[in-house]
């Protein structure tokens, strides 16, 4: 597995992403064996999972982290909300967000799929960085507990570590 990469992103007043949490970016995990990502969360206790596309609107979980795996094709993700990042993903790579982390699809090739999984399967909600939702939300992210396990690695992951 190629170096695990951290981004950070501040709150934009819209898309609030995380205060003290990065997005946690594995090139190439499963870049060998993409149809193994589904299990591979699952034993890690991410579950709740599903496979298919990324909304094309940024929105974000206020009371869950995320993981998504690309299982086939390429896509140019923007992560952080309007002032964010773009970050472009292909078979095999992971991105583990943050509760509250802004993300959208900008593109994708035709075949683009990935696996999305929570910690411990929880039902994310679905927030659009709307004023009304302020309120709570940033509460909600504050009391996101950590996970117990690593997506991708389970006991042994950089996650334990870079999110401590």
């Amino acid at each position: 597995m190629s170096d695990v990469k951290l981004l950070y992103f501040e709150d934009d007043g819209t898309i609030p992403n995380n205060p003290s949490l990065p997005v946690v970016f594995y090139p190439r995990a499963f870049q060998e064996a993409p149809e193994k990502i589904e299990t591979i969360f699952n034993r890690n206790d991410w579950t709740n999972s599903w496979t298919g596309d990324v909304f094309d609107y940024h929105h974000y979980h206020s009371n869950t982290h995320e993981v998504l795996g690309v299982r086939s094709g390429r896509a140019t993700l923007q992560i952080g909300g309007e002032q964010g990042t773009e970050l472009t993903v292909e078979v095999g790579d992971v991105a583990v967000l943050p509760a509250g982390t802004g993300h959208k699809k900008l593109d994708s090739s035709a075949d683009f799929k990935v696996v999305g999984a929570y910690p411990g399967g929880v039902q994310p909600n679905k927030k659009t960085g709307e004023p009304e939702e302020r309120p709570y939300v940033l509460e909600d992210i504050q009391n996101t507990p950590l996970p117990h396990n690593d997506p991708v690695r389970g006991k042994e992951g950089p996650l334990l570590t870079d999110w401590s």
